[in-house]
């Protein structure tokens, strides 16, 4: 059995929440904010989200620099973060720009954990066709190519923590 993940949570307020009835990719993104390698928290991006008139954060989880794992969306429900994709996803915000910098090693391996703890919850593979950039489903440059060039090596210590 995996070991729990210690995930953030701050207890955000959403409006209208759909529940998502099946689960088939994990979708990795980035901030990608114009010339800046930012660190958004869930909270900011919450706030963000709202006020462009959403219910809230459209991802799941969101990795920071220093690694934390925070909760964004409740992992049960449809997100918004992969248009025409989200009712079976689950998506994944690592803060930054990995266009123009490169994930933190602590994001990596906060990543790896949450991607662990995700795949096993919901019985996916940690392999290509199930744990993709936003760019594999979207016309986007998302999550970066920083992080896209790390991504083979996140999914390999992901199935090593879902073993050890």
């Amino acid at each position: 059995r995996m070991r729990e993940v210690n995930i953030k949570n701050y207890d955000l307020k959403f409006g209208n929440l759909t529940t998502r009835l099946s689960t088939k990719k994990i979708v990795i993104h980035h901030t990608g904010n114009s010339g800046v390698d930012d660190d958004l928290s869930a909270k900011t991006i919450h706030k963000s989200h709202q006020n462009i008139g959403w219910s809230g954060i459209g991802y799941h989880y969101v990795i920071r620099k220093d690694g934390t794992i925070e909760e964004g969306r409740p992992h049960w429900t449809i997100g918004a973060h992969a248009e025409g994709h989200n009712s079976y996803t689950i998506g994944i915000h690592v803060s930054g720009n990995f266009e123009i910098g490169k994930p933190t090693s602590k994001q990596i391996e906060g990543l790896a954990l949450i991607l662990a703890k995700v795949g096993s919850d919901y019985g996916l593979p940690m392999t290509p066709e199930f744990v993709v950039p936003h760019s594999d489903l979207n016309s986007t440059a998302c999550c970066g190519k920083n992080l896209k060039d790390v991504l083979q090596t996140v999914r390999g210590k992901a199935v090593w923590y879902q073993n050890n």
